[in-house]
């Protein structure tokens, strides 16, 4: 693995770790600024296509939908059909008659690059406000003692998802370098059945370990659901990610992260987890017995 891939990779975690510790509108800015990113990246592949999404406008409604995620769930929800709504009619009323193709890459921008991320804000923001110790809706730990036990719901949960993406991502990538011979998928060549095999089983063991920890009714039948939920749903992920840019061309969607490639080829991971680890955690787990 080059040194270049493995330095940027640490980099990038210490600051997950930093943005996901404080929570808040901390967490959301930074949350922010890589939908910001990756929706750059991914305009430019569509528009290697030859498509002229409304790209600012989807930029700009994307960002009020994080904001608004971090202050009302339900809220957020409102807020998608109608952001979709005013991307078409702005599109609408361009000079140039608008394609199919325009209107729905936009509203897939929307959609991918907005609404589903908007999720892990949702996700962090659970119990925030009432330990709440920092400006701006922040969490900083008062002790260091028992820490674990003490955190708020949103922060463990995140923390283990994301841990669930990234042993998935790492045991992926180190497993099928040394070990893969089957190839997945013609839209990726060089992954392997063994390495997302062994991926998916890292993203398992992670969560079953962290059910256990955090005492999770049915543990750990319901850690390893969402283990496998989080190992198949990156897989998805990465794989949607590279189908994209497949088809506009390009071997990366952008170099912003030496060694990795873009803020997309990185965060690919993160987009079909969301929703799906938020609702696990606020529908599934509060119906089960404890």
């Amino acid at each position: 693995m080059p040194w270049t891939r493995v330095v940027s990779g640490v980099v990038a975690i210490a600051l997950a770790l930093a943005m996901i510790l404080l929570g808040g509108w901390y967490f959301t800015a930074g949350f922010g600024v890589i939908i910001y990113l990756g929706q750059l990246e991914y305009f430019q592949l569509a528009r290697a296509k030859g498509i002229a999404p409304a790209a600012k406008t989807t930029l700009a409604v994307s960002q009020a939908l994080l904001i608004i995620s971090n202050i009302s769930s339900t809220g957020a929800d409102a807020v998608f059909p109608v952001a979709g709504t005013f991307i078409c009619f702005y599109l609408l009323f361009q000079p140039k008659f608008a394609t199919i193709a325009d209107i729905s890459t936009s509203v897939m921008g929307l959609f991918y690059g907005g609404y589903l991320p908007s999720y892990w804000v949702r996700l962090r923001s659970l119990g925030q406000a009432e330990v709440s110790n920092l400006p701006f809706e922040g969490y900083f730990p008062a002790t260091w003692t028992n820490l674990l036990s003490s955190l708020p719901q949103g922060l463990t949960h995140t923390l283990l998802a994301f841990s669930c993406i990234w042993a998935a991502d790492i045991g992926a990538y180190v497993f099928g370098k040394f070990f893969g011979r089957t190839r997945l998928s013609d839209i990726s060549p060089k992954k392997t059945v063994e390495g997302a095999v062994f991926g998916v089983t890292a993203s398992i063991l992670v969560a079953i370990a962290g059910s256990w920890y955090l005492d999770w009714p049915g543990s750990p039948v319901t850690g390893a659901a969402l283990g496998l939920l989080i190992g198949i749903a990156s897989l998805l992920g990465d794989l949607t990610e590279s189908m994209m840019k497949r088809d506009a061309g390009v071997k990366d969607s952008g170099q912003l992260i030496p060694g990795h490639g873009g803020i997309l080829d990185r965060a690919d991971s993160y987009v079909f987890t969301a929703p799906l680890v938020y609702y696990f955690v606020t529908l599934v787990l509060p119906k089960l017995p404890g």
